[in-house]
C-alpha cells in the first residue's frame, strides 16, 4: 500500500524475471544482455532485492568502485539505477494538472500540499475526500477528479498531461488501466486527442502497452 511500489519485496530474481519479459525503451534494451551472469555479480555481493541496489548506488563514484571491485560493466549499472529510479519517480505538482484553476491549487498549498504525493493519503477514502473538501472549500466533485488523477499518476510514465488525458477518455483510475486492452486504450486515446489537441507529440502503442504494464504492479488503495 502506498503511493509508491514497495520495491524492497522485489527480489533480484524477481526483477530479472520481470527485466526478462518487460518491453524496455530501446536505451535500457542492454538489461537483457548477460542477465544472469550480472544479476549473480549482484547476488554473489550480497544484494537481496532492488531498493537496496538503489540505496548502495545513488552516485557515479559509487557505482564506479563497484565495477572496478566486482567486474560488472559500468554502463551496465549505470542503467540498471536509472531502471529501477523508475519505480520512484518524481511526483507532479498539482498546479500542473491542464484542469486544475491556479485558484484550486492554491488552496492545496496554503495547508502545505503542492505535489500528488504528498496528497495521495488524504483522499483514499470518502470520508477522507470529504474532510479535506471542507477544509479547503473545494466542491467534492473536484476533490474526486483530482483524486483520480493523483491515482493516475502512479503509474510510471505518466506525467500530469498524459494523467488528464486517461481522465478525459473514461480510463479514470489505475484500476481501469489496469485492465485496459492497450490497443483499444491508443485508440481511444488517439481519437480523442484528434478530437480535443489535448496534447502534442506522438504516443505508440507500445507506450500504451508499458503504461497499462506499469499499471498492474500498483496497490488499489483508493475506495472510490
Amino acid at each position: 500500500m502506498g503511493y509508491y511500489i514497495n520495491i524492497e519485496k522485489i527480489t533480484l530474481d524477481d526483477f530479472k524475471n520481470i527485466l526478462k519479459s518487460a518491453d524496455l525503451i530501446p536505451s535500457r534494451m542492454v538489461l537483457k544482455e548477460n542477465i544472469n551472469a550480472n544479476f549473480d555479480i549482484l547476488k554473489h555481493q550480497n544484494y537481496k532485492n532492488i531498493d537496496e541496489i538503489l540505496n548502495n548506488f545513488k552516485n557515479k563514484k559509487k557505482i564506479h568502485d563497484f565495477s572496478e571491485m566486482s567486474g560488472l560493466n559500468e554502463n551496465y549499472l549505470t542503467i540498471l539505477v536509472r531502471e529501477i529510479k523508475g519505480y520512484r519517480q518524481k511526483p507532479n505538482k498539482i498546479k500542473d494538472f491542464p484542469c486544475i484553476t491556479e485558484k484550486v491549487a492554491l488552496k492545496f498549498e496554503n495547508i502545505g500540499i503542492k505535489n500528488t504525493f504528498q496528497l495521495y493519503d488524504k483522499l483514499l477514502t470518502p470520508e477522507k475526500r470529504r474532510e479535506i473538501s471542507e477544509q479547503i472549500e473545494v466542491d467534492e466533485k473536484e476533490i474526486l477528479k483530482i483524486t483520480k488523477l493523483t491515482d493516475l499518476c502512479r503509474i510510471r510514465w505518466v506525467n500530469h498531461t498524459f494523467a488528464y488525458v486517461l481522465h478525459e477518455a473514461k480510463y479514470d483510475t489505475v484500476e481501469k488501466v489496469q485492465n485496459a486492452d492497450y490497443k483499444e486504450l491508443y485508440a481511444t486515446i488517439k481519437l480523442l486527442n484528434k478530437e480535443k489537441k489535448l496534447y502534442k507529440g506522438i504516443i505508440g502503442k507500445n507506450d500504451m502497452k508499458r503504461c497499462v504494464d506499469g499499471a498492474k504492479n500498483l496497490s488499489l488503495d483508493v475506495k472510490y
